[in-house]
């Protein structure tokens, strides 16, 4: 990022880095999916194709990051166990969380036609992020246990309920009836009622899904003689077992060579759990932000170098993707009334909520993996309406952070950092990008840029490009910003007769926002009037 006045706003990042020798689990979980299942005429009280397809963007994960060596899943929800000694971005909380929602999010929505081939996806869906730091082999398993039980206890009650609907009850009375009993009552209930012996049914809707590598044997190749040569390789695989039974753990020992469990503590994994283990709840990490202060939530695109490059996007500036980045933050806006500004430049947004907001409880793990997961659903939702002739090679993925400002004037430092930002390191790549297109090779291209300032980049690309920076696009100088304006529109009558009104929309601008101006034609957006700075542009 580049350097200017406006670089002390980064003071106010907290730090927010797990324990050390801790084995971390990122617990995802669908937002609203009792609404999204019924959207998608889901079956009940389980559809197998909507399972399997939550399966397959879990192996997708263990397949994108080497750390994540067990999962466990169920319904709408998977956890991702990292092995105890991952330095996986550096342990950071809100990297770890949003990286993994984004890309589980992203997955799911290119995966959704192979699972759901005759059903459109109707919205994107979108998933919540916790985050958990288990301190020792017991309270690992203790999560597992939770997690499985949840499983068991949430299946055979809604199979209770979905049966004493389908049977003509509604659903209000097959709850009545439902209330206050035990297991072995519903059981007596499937089986008396209607012929099901809850433990003949799949062990998937049972008890769950398992993710984890195993170790099979392949063909590399053939020696000269035709013979196979073959190698063990691990694959990820998905299973359904019993995490309370020791015969899981003894068959699995890669499995706890992977999560680093030392050989004193493995005999712990063995042995049969009869306590609850609700007590694992207090192992969560929840960073709740200050109140009253301006919360921000900046996502960056991860390893978008290598993304941009496999897209062929074009360079130094692709308009189709900086305007998909631009549609992406515009529904952020409709989704989330909170947000009432957000500015993007290049593959970066920051999202701007109002400094009473109250969403998600100020909980910074679901205030991130909310909006990066419905941004990264969306990204890859709106793909094809920008780049027709281009198909999707694999899932975008975007981290972010929650950052708190305390006051209105902070927060107007950081948007004129970024802007600041984008301003430089625009002029800097259209200049090593024209100096590379007329034949200059990148290395070369960098050392003539090096330590050159504003004007003698302009110089430059006038001199020998015949460009004049300041005719360039305004998208590309200043970035875009997005917000809710009142515009102008015709409606119509009960009489059929057009009249003009305002109508409250979202837009996409791109214009200073260092300056006065655009912050008195907008004062509402930040409640106040911030005049302090003068334009740079």
């Amino acid at each position: 990022m580049a350097n200017s006045k406006y670089e002390y706003v980064k003071s106010f990042e907290a730090e927010d880095k797990l324990l050390p020798n801790t084995w971390i689990v990122i617990k995802i979980g669908g937002h609203d999916f009792t609404r999204f299942s019924e959207v998608h005429e889901f079956m009940k009280p389980n559809d197998e194709q909507a399972l399997n397809l939550m399966n397959s963007c879990a192996m997708a994960m263990l397949e994108e990051y080497p750390d994540m060596v067990l999962a466990y899943g169920f319904r709408d929800e998977y956890s991702f166990i990292l092995k105890e000694a991952s330095e996986f971005y550096q342990r950071r909380a809100s990297k770890l969380v949003s990286v993994s929602v984004s890309f589980f999010s992203a997955v799911y929505v290119m995966k959704w036609k192979e699972f759901f081939p005759e059903k459109a996806l109707k919205y994107p869906p979108s998933f919540d992020g916790q985050v958990f730091c288990c301190p020792s082999v017991k309270i690992l398993k203790d999560y597992l246990m939770w997690r499985q039980a949840d499983c068991h206890t949430g299946n055979q009650y809604n199979t209770c309920l979905w049966m004493l609907v389908k049977s003509g009850q509604t659903k209000q009375a097959a709850q009545n009836i439902l209330e206050g009993t035990q297991k072995q009552e519903k059981n007596e209930l499937l089986f008396q009622q209607f012929g099901i012996n809850y433990d003949k049914l799949p062990i998937m809707f049972r008890k769950g899904s398992c993710v984890l590598r195993h170790k099979v044997e392949e063909i590399i190749k053939y020696n000269r003689s035709g013979d196979p040569v073959k190698r063990l390789r691990k694959k990820v695989m998905v299973g359904h077992f019993n995490l309370d039974s020791p015969n899981f753990w003894t068959k699995h020992p890669s499995l706890l060579d992977e999560l680093g469990v030392p050989e004193s503590h493995r005999e712990t994994l063995s042995k049969v759990w009869s306590t609850k283990c609700e007590n694992v709840k207090s192992f969560e990490v929840k960073n709740s932000l200050m109140p009253s202060t301006w919360v921000v939530v900046r996502i960056d695109g991860r390893h978008f170098h290598r993304f941009s490059e496999a897209h062929e996007f074009e360079k130094p500036n692709d308009e189709k993707a900086l305007n998909l980045m631009n549609s992406c933050a515009a529904a952020v806006l409709e989704e989330f009334p909170d947000v009432v500004f957000s500015y993007g430049v290049s593959d970066e947004y920051s999202f701007v909520f109002k400094d009473g907001s109250q969403f998600c409880e100020r909980y910074s793990s679901q205030i991130v993996s909310r909006v990066v997961s419905f941004f990264s659903s969306m990204y890859v939702m709106k793909w094809k309406e920008f780049f027709l002739q281009k198909e999707l090679k694999y899932a975008p993925s975007f981290d972010g952070r929650a950052i708190c400002y305390p006051s209105a004037e902070i927060l107007q430092d950081y948007l004129a950092w970024r802007q600041v930002d984008c301003h430089i390191n625009n002029q800097y790549n259209t200049c090593f990008w024209m100096l590379v297109k007329s034949g200059k090779a990148k290395s070369e291209a960098q050392h003539i840029l090096k330590g050159t300032q504003t004007q003698e980049k302009e110089d430059l690309l006038l001199q020998q490009f015949g460009i004049v920076y300041n005719t360039l696009p305004v998208m590309f100088r200043k970035g875009s910003c997005v917000f809710s304006d009142k515009v102008e529109e015709s409606m119509e009558e009960n009489g059929g007769h057009p009249v003009e009104g305002y109508l409250e929309k979202v837009i996409v601008e791109h214009c200073d926002i260092i300056g006065s101006s655009f912050w008195d034609l907008h004062p509402s957006i930040l409640s106040c009037n911030l005049s302090k700075h003068p334009s740079i542009f």
